[in-house]
């Protein structure tokens, strides 16, 4: 007999990925615990607003100590950077996941990059193989060093590894591998260093077969959104890394540890092979009984619920793109644009740059979906989590630009 499928309807599927996500008004756990759910944190250089690993993680915590995310990265060495969808903060307790793809990236049999990387070499290889060998013997003789160093280096010998080409490539080959690990951030800078160096003595550093990566790493990227296709498993956590993925899912499901649901919507299901984790199943029976917290905040354009652009849409139906690349006059919202969450939806837009000379959160422009609302409730949720944001910047003042008339009050907060 066939076994009835657990049915969902999207705003469940909603509030299952936004609680997993610990967006929700429940208390969040831990700095350590809260990345361990999330699986990954992304990381990337541009500071119109704020670092958006900092983004992501105010969204959840508010205020915390940043020392202590420090003292988790480079003494405790329990997060280190490494590719996940992006390159991102990572667990050193999953390394073994992310070893699964350094180890592919030596095999140019199965691997496109390093099929990339050995054709390459073999263009420059007057160049490249040379640097390679000095990079390597550098870190050997001086330990951790920065990108710019290892150029001041390459200056003194008559080459073509000054024109700032060679060195950050070389770097991010040796670090897609698993050679070299960064070691600390001066400022956003770099150090990079030997990964053997990098380790704690109680990283797992064994090597998994294909299954039980992909095992592994299927049930993070699950359970941090909640419910999904395979295909958004896949573009979660470590984005495209899931080998022999249709195998693994249907062993999960056969064990019990994740079963197949359905998503009805207007009496019509989502298109789709969805499913969820069986440990969910508690914190998914409580939602569809009413208890629900809601709670509202600004995302970092690479939040974790709203990194899958194609899954935003079809659950929010909120159409999202970073415009960073668009010309100016081409934006639609702005360059460096904050989706708005409040409660189970994704109600708007701030578009807003931090001065940190003034110490000035200049908000530009706050755009509101179509169906948003204009109710007490909904203008004081967005003022307390601009609020929120502003403390969380040391922004001394909030300067307003355009607001929605039916959100003018906001520029009272």
């Amino acid at each position: 007999m066939t076994k009835t499928l657990r049915t969902l309807t999207r705003q469940h599927a909603r509030r299952l990925a936004i609680s997993r996500q610990h967006l929700d008004g429940r208390t969040p756990p831990p700095l350590l615990d809260l990345i361990r759910d999330l699986g990954c944190v992304q990381l990337d250089p541009i500071r119109h607003v704020e670092r958006t690993h900092l983004l992501v993680l105010w969204s959840r915590l508010g205020q915390f100590d940043e020392a202590e995310l420090e003292r988790l990265r480079w003494q405790d060495r329990a997060l280190f950077e490494y590719w996940a969808h992006a390159a991102s903060l990572v667990l050193t307790e999953d390394y073994p996941v992310h070893r699964w793809r350094m180890d592919l990236l030596h095999d140019d049999a199965d691997s496109r990059q390093a099929r990339a990387w050995k054709a390459w070499f073999a263009e420059e290889a007057d160049t490249m193989f040379p640097l390679l060998n000095h990079v390597r013997a550098q870190l050997q003789q001086n330990g951790p060093m920065l990108s710019r160093q290892f150029e001041e280096e390459a200056a003194k010998f008559p080459s073509r590894w000054y024109n700032g080409r060679y060195v950050p490539r070389i770097l991010d080959y040796l670090w897609s591998k698993g050679e070299v690990m960064v070691h600390g951030r001066p400022g956003n800078q770099r150090l990079w260093g030997l990964a053997e160096t990098f380790w704690p003595d109680w990283t797992p550093l064994e090597s998994w077969h294909p299954e039980q990566v992909t095992a592994v790493a299927a049930q993070k990227s699950l359970r941090a959104l909640g419910v999904a296709t395979p295909t958004q498993i896949k573009w979660h956590f470590t984005r495209q890394t899931y080998p022999e993925l249709t195998a693994v899912l249907n062993q999960l499901r056969k064990e019990g540890i994740i079963e197949k649901v359905q998503i009805v919507e207007n009496g019509q299901p989502l298109k789709g092979d969805w499913y969820m984790h069986s440990a969910d199943a508690p914190l998914l029976t409580a939602i569809q009984a009413g208890d629900w917290q809601p709670r509202t905040a600004l995302l970092s354009p690479f939040d974790n619920l709203i990194c899958d652009r194609d899954r935003t849409e079809l659950l929010w139906d909120f159409f999202y793109r970073i415009e960073i690349y668009v010309p100016a006059a081409k934006r639609e919202y702005g360059y460096y644009v904050l989706p708005i969450l409040h409660g189970d939806q994704l109600i708007g837009r701030v578009d807003s740059k931090m001065d940190r000379q003034t110490n000035t959160w200049h908000i530009h422009n706050v755009y509101a979906q179509p169906d948003a609302q204009a109710d007490e409730e909904t203008i004081k949720g967005v003022a307390t989590a601009v609020q929120n944001l502003a403390t969380c910047l040391s922004a001394t003042q909030i300067a307003w630009g355009n607001l929605p008339p039916m959100w003018a009050a906001l520029a009272q907060a």
